[in-house]
């Protein structure tokens, strides 16, 4: 652990060495915005997975590389003489305390949903005019309908009670299923499908569960499954494509009871 001082050196350390790389290292002074996005996503994404894994040491290596990221963008901006890395720490301090009334100011919350249903209304407050307007375009569709829920739950659009939701799902299960039955129009099962989604998505927020958090670890699960089912296969000298679903099935419980 290091002090404030400690760590307020290191980062001057970071837009140092930033400065002496962006003026010597020929691929960083060829790095742009845009050639830098792709390469942030897949950051962000490495850090997810190390989160999900819970293992600190890459989640403080994740962070690092993250934090160069943001620091290569602000060095770019202040090269283009449009922003430097004061002005992005400015902007996000000013944004923190105008939006923390509770904290900096006279309003009252007690409990983090009123925290969230006043940071909505002061978004809309500023000149939004859709309290959607805030959900990235290019989200993931999953995580896209898990944000677009909460932004409408924190203007009190919502459910009431996790037995309405679910009702909802079965509701939708019930409207797939009858497309499916009456002869299978693609795009009026896609449509149902995507209601159907929607809804699980809605439940599982209600139920205090992340969807994409979910349905990554069953992923995961599948795969580590999966490739058990592979190595058994192989180490019997038999292909999978030459095994009955039953032979593959007891491979896969034995995979279930290991992880258990």
């Amino acid at each position: 652990m290091t002090n404030k001082e400690e760590k307020l050196a290191e980062f001057e350390r970071l837009l140092e060495i930033m400065d002496t790389l962006r003026a010597e290292c020929p691929w960083d002074k060829a790095q742009t915005y845009e050639s830098l996005r792709h390469l942030t996503i897949e950051e962000t994404y490495e850090l997810s997975e190390a989160i999900l894994e819970q293992n600190q040491d890459d989640i403080k290596k994740e962070l690092g590389d993250l934090i160069l990221h943001l620091v290569f963008y602000a060095k770019i901006g202040s090269e283009n003489q449009s922003f430097d890395i004061g002005d992005v720490l400015h902007y996000i301090n000013e944004k923190l305390v105008y939006r923390h009334p509770h904290i900096y100011g006279d309003w009252k919350a007690n409990d983090p949903q009123t925290v969230k249903e006043n940071w909505e209304k002061i978004k809309l407050k500023e000149g939004r005019k859709s309290v959607l307007s805030g959900v990235p375009v290019s989200l993931p569709p999953l995580v896209k309908a898990y944000r677009i829920q909460e932004k409408a739950k924190g203007v009190g659009f919502d459910w009431e009670k996790p037995h309405q939701v679910w009702d909802k799902v079965e509701e939708e299960m019930e409207e797939l299923q009858s497309e499916v039955n009456e002869g299978g129009d693609k795009m009026k099962m896609e449509h149902e499908l995507g209601d159907l989604l929607f809804a699980l998505v809605n439940y599982a927020r209600f139920i205090g569960v992340n969807p994409e958090d979910a349905l990554e670890r069953t992923n995961r699960k599948f795969i580590h499954r999966f490739q058990h089912l592979e190595k058994k296969a192989e180490a019997s000298g038999r292909s999978l494509k030459d095994m009955t679903l039953a032979e593959m099935d007891v491979f896969w419980e034995e995979a279930k009871k290991m992880e258990n």
